[in-house]
C-alpha cells in the first residue's frame, strides 16, 4: 500500500477539515513548512499487513488516528460481507488493551462497523488478545478486531485483526482488505453510526462479561494439574508484574482459582497506563523489563517471576535456583520445558487424541527433540503464531491432531486450543503447575532444565537485530540476501548439510548424492542454513527497513561447547552481512 500519494495536498485537505477534532488539528498546525515531517505523514497510507494496522498515533494517513481506523474497519466489515456467511448477524468481536486512545478507537470501530450494518460487540473492560480471540470463538463472531501495539513503544497503538476461527488473518485476508481500504477514496466520507443510534439499532453491543468468565473457567479446567497437590500451590511463592498493561485481573484470578495463595503483585507495575512509566520497555524478551520484579522476589524469598506484556500474550519468567539466584529463562528454554511437562503430564490428563506440538521455524529445536522422544508429532510453521494458530484449525478440522503445545521463541506459547494465539494468561498458570510438580519432586525449573541438556543435549541460541545504516542501507540488505542466496554461508569447522530458502521454496543439499527437495510451508523471504550437529542459522529482513533478524541455534556436547560452536556461527555471519 505505498502508492505515489500527494502529501502536501492531503495535508492541505486535513488542515481544511471543519470537524477535524482539536488534537489533531494543533498537530497539524505546529509542522506547517516543515515538508519532512509533512512527507512522512501523509506520503503514504498505513499499511494494512498480515497482522492488520500498526504504527504511531497522530494526524496523517500514515499515522494511527480515528480516520485510518474507520477506513480499515470499512474496508473490514466490506470484507466478512463478502466472504463470511451470515456475517451480518454474527457480527465482529471488539477488543482493546491499556494504550492511549484503544478505548476510542474500539469505539470508532465499533461504530464504523454499525454504520456497514454489521453488529460489533465491544469488550466492556480491558481485555488481553487471546481473550479476544476467546470471545470470537463464544460469540461465533464473522471477525475480530483486537486495538493494540503489543510491547511497542507508548506513542504506537495497533489494529489486529482475526478471522472466524479467533486466528489472525493471513496473507489472502490481509490482501482483500488492504484492496478495500485503498478503494475508498476520501477517508473523511467513511459512515460512522452516532453510538446512541448504533445502540438503539441493536448494531453496537457490549459483549457479556460472561465471555471472560468462562474464559477464565476453560483456562483452568484444561491446565490445573491434578497430580499438583494444594500443600504445593501454596508454598510456591510468585511474584507476578503486568508491566502496566492488561494482564493484572486475568492472571492474578487463574491462579487464584487454581489454588494459588503466595501470589504478590508488583504494586508500581499494575496500574494499566499506556505510558509504561516504570519500564524501557514494556517487552517481557528484554531483562529488564523483569528488574523490578526481580528485586521484589529476591527480598521476598518467591521462587518465580512471571511478566507479562501489554496486551497479555506473552510471558517471560525468572526462577530462583537452588543456590538462591533468581535465573532468567529464555523463550526457547521455557518453551522445551512446556514441552516436557506437557508430554508428561498434560497430554494424559486432558486426553489429546494424536497430540501434536507446534513451532516456528526459527524456534530452537530442543523442544521438539523431547517431543519426538515421546511419540509426539512436531509440526514447523513460518515465523508468527498466526501460522501456528492456522495449523491447529486444519488439523482439528481434518480430525488428524489435537494440540498439546505450540510456541514460539519469543515467549509465546498456547495450551488449550481455546483461542487461536498466544496465551500469556493460560501460560502463567502452566508455569506455576509446572513449578509446583517439580517442587513437589525436589526440583526448580533450572534443574529440570539441566537435566534435559544431560538426555538431549546441551541447546544455546543467539538473536541478532542487525540495522544496515545510511541511506543505502535497504539496498546493502538487499544485496546481503541476494549474495547469500549465491554463496551460502559458510562456517569454519562445520559442515553444512543443506540450505532451506522459503523463497523460492526450495531445501537444497549441498552434497551431490541429495536431490533438492520441495518445502511445504508458503513463501516467505527466510534463509536457513543447516550444519553438522543441527545446528542452524535463519536470516530474514524486516519489511522494507535496513534491518535483518538473525536467529542462530546450535547443540553442543556441553555448555561450554554450545558456546563456543555459537559463537563460530554468529562471528561467521557478522562477517557476512558487514558489506
Amino acid at each position: 500500500m505505498r502508492e505515489n500519494i500527494d502529501a502536501m495536498s492531503h495535508y492541505e485537505q486535513w488542515l481544511n477539515q471543519p470537524h477535524l477534532p482539536d488534537n489533531l488539528k494543533a498537530e497539524l498546525q505546529a509542522i506547517e513548512g516543515n515538508v519532512s515531517e509533512i512527507t512522512a505523514r501523509f506520503g503514504a497510507n498505513l499499511d494494512f499487513g498480515t497482522g492488520g494496522l500498526r504504527g504511531v498515533m497522530g494526524a496523517g494517513l500514515n499515522r494511527l488516528n480515528i480516520y485510518t481506523i474507520r477506513r480499515a474497519t470499512r474496508a473490514l466489515a466490506e470484507h466478512v460481507l463478502a466472504k463470511v456467511p451470515d456475517a451480518r448477524h454474527r457480527g465482529v468481536a471488539i477488543g482493546y488493551d491499556c494504550r492511549h486512545n484503544s478505548a476510542l478507537f474500539a469505539n470508532i470501530a465499533g461504530r464504523t462497523l454499525a454504520a456497514a450494518g454489521v453488529k460489533a460487540y465491544v469488550s466492556p473492560v480491558l481485555c488481553p488478545t487471546p481473550e479476544l480471540s476467546f470471545a470470537v470463538r463464544q460469540l461465533r463472531a464473522a471477525a475480530g478486531v483486537m486495538i493494540t501495539a503489543s510491547h511497542n513503544p507508548p506513542a504506537y497503538n495497533g489494529y489486529k485483526v482475526y478471522n472466524e476461527h479467533g486466528g489472525q488473518v493471513l496473507e489472502d485476508d490481509a490482501a482483500d482488505i488492504r484492496d478495500r481500504m485503498i478503494a475508498i477514496g476520501n477517508i473523511f466520507d467513511v459512515p460512522m453510526l452516532e453510538e446512541a443510534d448504533a445502540v438503539e439499532q441493536g448494531l453496537l453491543l457490549t459483549t457479556p462479561i460472561a465471555v471472560r468468565h468462562r474464559y477464565l473457567d476453560e483456562i483452568v479446567q484444561l491446565v490445573k494439574d491434578i497430580s499438583v497437590g494444594q500443600h504445593a500451590r501454596h508454598q510456591l511463592g510468585i511474584v507476578y508484574t503486568p508491566l502496566h498493561g492488561t494482564g493484572l485481573v486475568p492472571v492474578r484470578e487463574a491462579l487464584e482459582r487454581a489454588g494459588y495463595s503466595d501470589v504478590h503483585v508488583l504494586e508500581a507495575q499494575a496500574e494499566e497506563n499506556g505510558d509504561f512509566p516504570t519500564v524501557k520497555s514494556p517487552n517481557p524478551e528484554e531483562p529488564e523489563a523483569l528488574d523490578m520484579a526481580i528485586q521484589a522476589a529476591t527480598a521476598r524469598g518467591a521462587e518465580l517471576v512471571m511478566g507479562t506484556d501489554p496486551d497479555a500474550d506473552r510471558v517471560g519468567i525468572a526462577v530462583r535456583t537452588k543456590s538462591g539466584r533468581m535465573q532468567l529463562l529464555t523463550g526457547n528454554q521455557v518453551g522445551a520445558l512446556l514441552v516436557d511437562y506437557a508430554c508428561t503430564k498434560l497430554a494424559e490428563q486432558r486426553h489429546v487424541t494424536n497430540p501434536i506440538v507446534f513451532k516456528t521455524i526459527v524456534t530452537s529445536d530442543f523442544g521438539a527433540e523431547i517431543a519426538r522422544s515421546a511419540g509426539i508429532a512436531v509440526e514447523e510453521t513460518l515465523t508468527g503464531f498466526k501460522y501456528i494458530g492456522d495449523r491447529i484449525t486444519a488439523h482439528e478440522q481434518a480430525g488428524t491432531h489435537q494440540l498439546l503445545l505450540g510456541y514460539e521463541e519469543s515467549y509465546g506459547y498456547l495450551l488449550a486450543p481455546i483461542v487461536r494465539d498466544k496465551d500469556a494468561v493460560q501460560t502463567c498458570l502452566a508455569i506455576a503447575e509446572m513449578a509446583a510438580f517439580h517442587r513437589q519432586n525436589g526440583l526448580t525449573l533450572v534443574d529440570r532444565i539441566e537435566a534435559l541438556y544431560k538426555t538431549y543435549g546441551y541447546f544455546q541460541e543467539d538473536l541478532l537485530n542487525i540495522a544496515l545504516e545510511g541511506d543505502d542501507g535497504v539496498a546493502r540488505m538487499q544485496k546481503v540476501l541476494a549474495d547469500l542466496r549465491q554463496q551460502p554461508l559458510v562456517v569454519e569447522g562445520m559442515d553444512l548439510l543443506y540450505v532451506e530458502d522459503y523463497l523460492t521454496g526450495i531445501r537444497h543439499f549441498i552434497h551431490a548424492d541429495k536431490s533438492d527437495e520441495r518445502l511445504t510451508l508458503p513463501k516467505s523471504d527466510v534463509q536457513k542454513f543447516v550444519y553438522e550437529s543441527g545446528d542452524w542459522v535463519a536470516i530474514r529482513p524486516s519489511g522494507t527497513e535496513p534491518k535483518m533478524k538473525v536467529y542462530a541455534a546450535v547443540r553442543g556436547a556441553s555448555h561450554a561447547d554450545a558456546k563456543q560452536r555459537l559463537a563460530s556461527l554468529v562471528e561467521a555471519v557478522q562477517k557476512r552481512v558487514q558489506l
